[in-house]
């Protein structure tokens, strides 16, 4: 759904034209620092980058479903390093407070998150709770009108830099599934919050990733987004629209990674020809345009749906792996088609081919998204087959 079909593609077109002319050109910069340097933050919060998905009431641009993929699909034409900036608040680090916090708890946080000025971030994931989120083991015991959090989470895209975190906790240790989970609103200023030092990663370098702890943490009860064990709840209905959203930032990166290689291989010269005349490297371009197209229509019909209300849990697992699966083989074939230049650092497609690797893993693996798609297929043919 689209409010406003004509604006809407004058957004895109200068969203398109300052990610060329802004961002793109200090790619190399960023991933020399390993960091967002100041002045294209405030740039991006000036565009409104941070708020796409923060409804308007709060400052933010109050994207359907369709509007926040398309814009997904243009920013993430650059370094992965940009969309991971504000990717949290306008998507898991946001969401569970848009969709399940109450109204002083969104006047609160979100104007400052539609601006940039605040930081989410999601903190789920443990060292032994991954793919297994409902094994996690952090825990919130209530001790009069506190909670008091210790644990350990891993993984946390931007917790080095966030401002506010959105953690699951649990708060009932007699109910060892997802039924004695809570979510909670902790900001950094909390004592007994800290953070590790950020990873060095193989790629995705400018976007901050650390463990988070909790040592003995008190947060208010007035912090707890949603009644106590709606936390596993909120955590789904936070990735299935974030499952939709990060499939199409998988598209943009493919995109740009065909564009550079079909730049590269139209003027490189080989036995007197261009590298592009060769029906085999073209055998490559088809299969990469056919997939990112394959792609996009299928992020566009589940964003659709989302969009008229329609339960699109298994579509968003289908838009999330095979968006993924294919990224990672147009990086391949990208590479191919340079040749040894595809290897050498600081070119675009050697860079994201690096980058390009994590979106496989994180918000649920190919294979943890392969079970789902499998047991929602037979549930909806009237087959039980849980083990």
């Amino acid at each position: 759904m689209i409010r406003d079909p004509q604006g809407f593609e004058t957004y895109l077109a200068n969203l398109r034209r300052f990610c060329r002319e802004r961002l793109m050109p200090r790619e190399a910069e960023v991933a020399r620092n390993d960091e967002v340097p100041a002045d294209l933050v405030a740039a991006m919060a000036e565009q409104g980058l941070f708020g796409y998905s923060i409804p308007e009431a709060y400052g933010g641009a109050g994207m359907t479903t369709e509007e926040l993929v398309c814009a997904a699909m243009e920013l993430s034409q650059c370094s992965v390093a940009f969309r991971a900036r504000v990717g949290t608040n306008t998507g898991i680090g946001s969401e569970a407070l848009v969709v399940d916090g109450n109204e002083e708890q969104k006047r609160r946080y979100l104007p400052s998150m539609a601006s940039g000025e605040l930081t989410g971030c999601f903190a789920l994931t443990e060292p032994g709770a991954g793919s297994d989120a409902v094994a996690l083991q952090s825990t919130a015991i209530l001790d009069g009108d506190h909670y008091v959090l210790n644990g350990t989470k891993c993984f946390i895209t931007n917790a080095p830099i966030a401002g506010l975190f959105t953690v699951m906790a649990r708060t009932d240790k007699s109910k060892p599934g997802a039924a004695g989970v809570s979510a909670f609103l902790v900001e950094r200023t909390t004592p007994g919050l800290s953070t590790g030092t950020p990873y060095a990663k193989m790629g995705q370098a400018g976007s901050p990733v650390s463990e988070v702890h909790f040592d003995n943490c008190r947060v208010p009860v007035s912090q707890r987004i949603g009644a106590e064990g709606e936390g596993f709840r909120i955590a789904m209905r936070v990735l299935n629209k974030q499952r939709i959203h990060l499939a199409a930032l998988c598209i943009g990166p493919a995109i740009r990674m065909l564009d550079d290689a079909v730049a590269h291989t139209a003027n490189r010269q080989q036995f007197g020809q261009p590298v592009g005349a060769f029906q085999l490297v073209q055998a490559l371009v088809a299969d990469c345009q056919t997939e990112i197209h394959a792609a996009r229509a299928l992020v566009l019909e589940t964003a659709r749906k989302r969009d008229q209300g329609l339960d699109v849990t298994m579509e968003a697992s289908m838009c999330k792996y095979f968006a993924s699966e294919m990224c990672g083989r147009v990086a391949d074939r990208c590479v191919q088609m340079l040749g040894g230049y595809g290897f050498i650092a600081d070119n675009s497609i050697e860079r994201f081919y690096r980058d390009v690797r994590l979106f496989r893993l994180y918000e649920g693996t190919s294979q943890i998204h392969q079970l789902n798609i499998a047991r929602r297929t037979y549930a909806a043919a009237g087959h039980d087959i849980r083990g």
